[in-house]
């Protein structure tokens, strides 16, 4: 019963917290205009997402996000130097393909994304079986390790997630 009325309460818990981080103020008011989002996107979507996702597991989950925030900031700081002082002629960008161990779909769309949040890489494209991704690289002197590094860094910790 409790089901039907918040069929995917992670989500509802997310949408109420980004939607009061959007308005930047704790009211009543925003508080209940958050929850009602919360209930009313779920049950509107949960057509379409008739084998949702299972966490396998969230201790996991939350590691790997400070993972990615802290990736994120150390590669702003690498993007910058590179703009900055390296010429334009010493780039070396590569396009490099990430053969994939993950299955789940939704384990793959959160793979690209977290590749092209991270400045200097960015996910082009998922091969038509699914069996690999193309990475480009801003700069990449080993085009391997990056490949090992995304491997080991990102897709290992979300099959320990997703699958």
């Amino acid at each position: 019963m409790l089901a039907r009325f918040i069929p995917h309460p992670l989500l509802s818990i997310m949408l109420v917290l980004v939607w009061l981080g959007l308005v930047n103020k704790i009211t009543l008011g925003n508080l209940l205009l958050g929850i009602v989002l919360g209930l009313v996107v779920p049950m509107s979507t949960a057509a379409y997402w008739p084998n949702r996702p299972r966490l396998r597991r969230p201790l996991v989950a939350m590691k790997y996000i400070a993972i990615v925030l802290w990736d994120i900031v150390v590669a702003n700081v690498q993007v910058a130097l590179i703009i900055l002082f390296k010429p334009n002629d010493k780039l070396l960008t590569r396009w490099v393909t990430v053969p994939l161990e993950l299955t789940s779909p939704e384990a793959i769309t959160v793979l690209a994304g977290t590749i092209t949040m991270t400045p200097g890489t960015l996910s082009a494209m998922l091969c038509a079986d699914g069996r690999s991704i193309l990475v480009h690289c801003l700069h990449s002197p080993d085009p391997e390790g990056d490949r090992d590094r995304i491997k080991s860094r990102y897709e290992a910790p979300l099959k320990e997630v997703f699958e």
